[in-house]
């Protein structure tokens, strides 16, 4: 394979994970365990980074070298594990895809003030229409590429307009005043977990990425996504922070359209409107593409159909939206959920990287292993703790 004709693939692939992550729930949560930890949420950032490029890193390797969707490896572990997976990121995808849509409509209404409904409709269709092109594949890419340039700018813009104390985030960030497991929870299950873990794997797979010679591509390709929804996090933490300094209230109906609003006046709210949109109808997308593929190898109609089944998808989200709507907390906690899923796919991989019939000859890196396991075993115990203290 030339490098440079893989490129726009492997950045695709890169901000399709990172565009599935930074949806309405990535910025909601942001702003909502900002208000809570003030400065402190830096270091809760800055853990989930590092658990997410470890994440990433032996999940995409695994994926590419075994030449196999995940569930696909998971069965080939453990009969009927993959078909378990499948669903529970399947249903996953579908609560996170309603609010996605939701958050679509809402931000369309802030930026343009027309109805919510409306505007999920009109979100839907453009999402739809995405795979309706003969080559959906490269029009995700470059969808995903061009919203994700978008919201980094607009962020960026707000968080300097918002003027937050830098001093004390780099502070709070390596000696944090509280910790607080829930938000390290919720940040890694809403970043890395469920479908989102997935999307760009099975997209560099789809594409023909794949074999032990291009693992440094994908291994680039994998850290690039985390960078990503990383930056966007740091910048739209440090938003709500310079908010929160100046003692100024956040609208808590509306917190993320509110910390705009206070940090640049209606122009600000415009540009959450551009956001909100942004990263609600790149997630649609995303969750969307990623759900049909943990079911497309289940059977070859659900392949050979798969833009129809993935078009079924986001209009059955959208109707359940327009007919019923969402709970307030849906997102959150969906983010937490997946953070529960988490420890059992990434362990799945983990096993699967030693199996030969799996990878065949690949050597997993050790430090990968190892950095995964210890993952599992943190992921595992902080869930256990959010689930007994049911502190959400």
């Amino acid at each position: 394979m030339k490098p440079v004709k893989n490129t726009s693939v492997l950045m695709g692939a890169a901000f399709l994970m990172a565009t599935s992550a930074i949806g309405p729930g990535f910025l909601t949560q942001t702003t909502v365990f900002t208000q809570l930890l003030g400065a402190s949420f830096g270091f809760v950032i800055l853990t989930s980074i590092i658990i997410d490029i470890g994440v990433q890193m032996n999940i995409w390797r695994v994926i590419a070298v075994s030449e196999k969707r995940a569930q696909d490896i998971a069965n080939l572990l453990l009969p009927g594990l993959g078909n378990m997976i499948s669903l529970l990121i399947v249903l996953g995808g579908f609560a996170f895809n309603i609010g996605n849509i939701a958050g679509a409509g809402m931000g369309l209404q802030a930026l343009l003030g027309i109805p919510v409904a409306y505007g999920a409709l009109i979100s839907a269709a453009m999402a739809i229409a995405i795979f309706l092109i003969r080559e959906a594949g490269k029009a995700m890419d470059r969808f995903a590429q061009f919203m994700g340039f978008v919201m980094i700018l607009v962020i960026i813009y707000i968080a300097f307009t918002s003027a937050p104390p830098f001093g004390e985030a780099a502070l709070r960030t390596v000696f944090p005043a509280k910790i607080d497991l829930v938000t390290i929870v919720t940040l890694v299950g809403g970043t890395v977990g469920g479908y989102i873990t997935f999307s760009g794997g099975h997209r560099l797979l789809d594409a023909g990425i794949k074999g032990q010679a291009v693992l440094k591509q994908v291994t680039s390709s994998a850290i690039m996504g985390v960078s990503v929804a990383s930056l966007v996090r740091i910048f739209l933490f440090l938003a709500c922070l310079g908010v929160i300094s100046k003692g100024l209230t956040i609208n808590a109906e509306d917190p993320t359209g509110s910390v705009f609003h206070l940090a640049a006046g209606n122009m600000g709210y415009r540009l959450f409107g551009l956001v909100m949109f942004s990263a609600a109808i790149t997630s649609v997308i995303g969750s969307a593409y990623t759900s049909v593929s943990f079911i497309k190898s289940f059977s070859p109609r659900i392949e050979k159909h798969e833009n129809k089944v993935i078009i079924a998808f986001i209009l059955i989200s959208t109707l359940i939206f327009v007919a019923v709507g969402k709970p307030v907390t849906l997102l959150i906690f969906a983010g937490a959920a997946n953070g529960f899923i988490l420890p059992v796919t990434l362990a799945t991989i983990l096993f699967a990287a030693y199996k030969v019939k799996i990878v065949g000859d690949y050597k997993h890196p050790l430090w990968l292993t190892l950095f995964g396991v210890f993952v599992v075993l943190v992921m595992t115990f902080m869930s256990i703790k959010v689930l007994i203290n049911l502190d959400f």
